[in-house]
């Protein structure tokens, strides 16, 4: 596994969100005035579960990758390798996943875009047969 070195503190676990996650996050908000921003660190093999970001105008979520290699998927679509630098931006109502490889660590930045009736829907976990076949 290469060196990963995140560039923002990682926070405490995420235990007010992991029922909403196959394995272990971290959760460091480093803005919740204006624009939330929050630092989110997956350990290998943690992903959440497939979500939606509702909104009736505006919304969505960026995603800012700092550090490690990771994945994001939207339903019906093939999933997309993320490193550092990387940058996805999520429209509202499109319903995804984002996690860490099997074999490293992950960080990004999850900024929620502003937006009118904004709320985020959980849903099932990515399978884990679904996830194996990811290199």
């Amino acid at each position: 596994m290469s060196e990963f070195q995140e560039i923002f503190p990682r926070g405490g676990e995420n235990t007010a969100f992991a029922r909403y996650f196959v394995g272990r996050s971290y959760l460091n908000m480093l803005s919740t005035e204006q624009v939330s921003i929050g630092n989110v660190t997956f350990e290998p093999g943690c992903r959440n579960n497939w979500h939606i970001h509702r909104a009736a105008r505006g919304g969505g979520q960026i995603l800012l990758v700092t550090a490690g290699r990771g994945w994001y998927q939207e339903w019906g679509k093939p999933a997309r390798a993320l490193q550092a630098g990387d940058v996805v931006n999520i429209p509202a109502n499109v319903k995804h996943w984002h996690g860490a490889a099997r074999d490293s660590w992950f960080a990004h930045l999850a900024v929620e875009v502003p937006g009118e009736e904004t709320a985020n829907e959980w849903l099932e976990p990515v399978s884990d047969a679904d996830y194996s076949q990811l290199d």
